[in-house]
């Protein structure tokens, strides 16, 4: 929150001016004033006799965050510097160049830039490094630095020097900005034969418009018997596009969620407006832990109104919806105003945040306090703990080699060399990673330095300290070292034992270098075991409307892994520009 500073000339108007006059009316004036006043006091008394300058911005900086997350941690202050990318987040879309940047040692480095953006039609490729941006140094910046460089109004120019791996010297590169609209359908096509797939990663404007173009596209394309809609960490964003994505599945005046607050004129009941795109094919719906917010109103309308089948693991659990209001000089506070309810009355917000415990600590909604709702068939649902899905998988574990490969940046840097000796390479769905690839992979790693620690060694040092502390370690040494001998070399072979879960993550960077995130997804699916099964499901008449009967009991076991997502330590994970 290091941009609220700039706002800090205009703390003491946002708590004298707007909170006493905007908050008065709920009821609590004395309260307000009265606690206005000890701080307006306070914060003299420490400027007029501290031993030391203190700095009123700081302080007020630390009173305003400390405020706020003793709430929820979606209500947010947003100072004038941050309105940009507050309104990127919301509307997805920016002036700039349409590339993902990260910080790679004292570099800040292209590590994907978007298809038909100004970084695409200039050659840019991921693992260039940026050096200058309009003949100014940016060799030491921060990411955020950079990225205000790099930003500007559509049609305005911006030159950039670059370092491109293998090549003897920098390169000068000309852009014209343009307005980024990030889509809201990564990418949609037949997941086989005859069932289509189709990837939404954000809720912002024309989502359901997105869907509803993909679907129909697929169609004049060929027969489609059913759909995969795949909503794996997708976030959420818009409620109303939330609903226009319902929309496509469902008749028109379908209640499709509520949303009730404090404040009871803003009470709201939303209903589908437009007539759908298909109310009979067959659907799926593909969530996980990062499903989140207007994600879990998709996902939980289609599962309450036993329109599709929802497949995966546990949703997040977010329930609440924010609104944004206008303080004073171009601030803004994003505060949790309601709750939603889906259409079998329930809410699915799994963290109390009104209730904390002794330490302050936020605890999920128990068993014995969920309640029991219904889906349009008759089937059981529970609210306060997400959407559980129809047809639970267990996640896959991520072996710890490949985890410390992603976080070494090494399949980045394989890829990155591999693009500049293949101009060219098969289509995603048929590239794969031979024999041969995988040993210059291999011989490539042999020159780096990466390590990890697994929990088995974690373990064995655990035991290793018992073991001494009660004296058995003596009399088991040549057991437990034999053990650890047999665990370095098993820890050895990893390279060779998870081969397959390598060869693929390698697979899916090289492709994304020449098709794009499009093309990364389209390699990924052909493979995907969520997908899979998914397809299983659409293409079992009989399974599929057996799990959507008044008979079929939605299973309740908590699917979700307690590892990490690799995806949260992946170079995908960089900061948008």
């Amino acid at each position: 929150m290091n941009s609220f500073k700039s706002a800090r000339p205009y703390l003491f108007g946002l708590f004298s001016g707007v909170v006493l006059t905007g908050l008065f009316a709920f009821g609590q004036h004395f309260e307000i004033s009265k606690n206005l006043e000890i701080f307006s006091v306070l914060m003299r008394e420490l400027d007029t006799y501290y031993v030391d300058e203190i700095n009123p911005g700081d302080l007020t900086e630390t009173a305003v965050e400390s405020m706020l997350e003793s709430l929820d941690p979606y209500t947010n202050f947003i100072p004038e510097s941050e309105i940009e990318n507050h309104r990127m987040s919301t509307t997805g879309q920016y002036g700039g160049i349409g590339a993902v940047v990260r910080k790679k040692g004292e570099y800040v480095t292209i590590y994907e830039p978007y298809e038909e953006t100004p970084a695409a039609k200039a050659g840019l490729q991921a693992g260039d490094k940026l050096v200058k941006v309009n003949d100014k140094s940016v060799v030491g910046m921060s990411t955020d630095d950079v990225v205000k460089l790099l930003r500007g109004a559509p049609n305005t120019g911006v030159r950039l020097t670059i370092e491109r791996p293998g090549a003897s010297e920098p390169k000068e590169v000309e852009l014209t900005r343009e307005r980024i609209q990030m889509k809201n359908v990564s990418y949609y096509g037949m997941a086989d034969a005859g069932n289509a797939y189709i990837k939404l990663e954000r809720f912002t404007p024309n989502a359901g418009l997105e869907i509803r173009e993909a679907l129909d596209s697929l169609k004049k394309a060929g027969k489609v018997d059913g759909l995969i809609l795949d909503l794996r960490g997708n976030p959420g964003g818009l409620l109303r596009e939330a609903i226009s994505v319902v929309n496509n599945f469902v008749p028109r005046g379908e209640m499709v969620v509520t949303t009730k607050g404090k404040v009871s004129e803003w009470n709201q009941s939303y209903r589908t407006l437009a007539d759908p795109a298909d109310v009979n094919i067959p659907l799926v719906v593909l969530v996980n832990r990062g499903s989140a917010s207007a994600s879990e109103i998709v996902s939980g309308t289609i599962q309450d109104l036993d329109r599709g089948v929802v497949l995966g693991q546990k949703t997040f659990g977010k329930g609440l919806v924010q609104s944004t209001r206008p303080l004073v000089y171009n601030t803004h506070l994003k505060l949790t105003t309601s709750k939603y309810y889906i259409p079998s009355g329930r809410c699915i917000q799994a963290l109390d945040y009104s209730h904390r415990d002794a330490n302050g600590r936020v605890n999920e909604v128990p068993d014995s306090l969920r309640t029991k709702f219904k889906t349009q068939m008759g089937r059981v649902v529970y609210d306060g703990a997400g959407i559980y899905p129809d047809v639970p998988v267990k996640p896959g574990k991520t072996p710890n080699i490949l985890r410390s490969l992603v976080r070494n940046d090494l399949f980045f840097e394989f890829a990155t060399e591999y693009v500049q000796q293949n101009p060219s390479i098969k289509h995603p769905s048929y590239f794969e990673v031979s024999d041969a690839l995988y040993q210059e992979f291999l011989d490539f790693l042999a020159t780096k330095e990466y390590s990890y620690t697994t929990r088995t060694e974690q373990q064995l040092d655990a035991l290793e300290v018992t073991a001494e502390k009660e004296e058995y370690l003596d009399r088991i040494r040549p057991e437990f070292e034999a053990l650890l001998a047999k665990k370095e070399d098993m820890k050895s072979q990893d390279l060779k034992h998870f081969k397959k879960e390598i060869s693929k993550f390698l697979r899916l960077e090289i492709v994304s270098r020449y098709y794009y995130r499009r093309g990364r997804i389209a390699s990924d699916i052909k493979d995907d075991e969520e997908v899979l099964q998914a397809l299983e499901v659409l293409n079992s008449s009989g399974r599929y409307d057996s799990i959507l009967s008044p008979s079929f009991v939605i299973p309740a076991a908590d699917m979700a892994d307690d590892e990490e997502e690799l995806s949260e330590e992946s170079p995908e994970a960089g900061d948008e520009e």
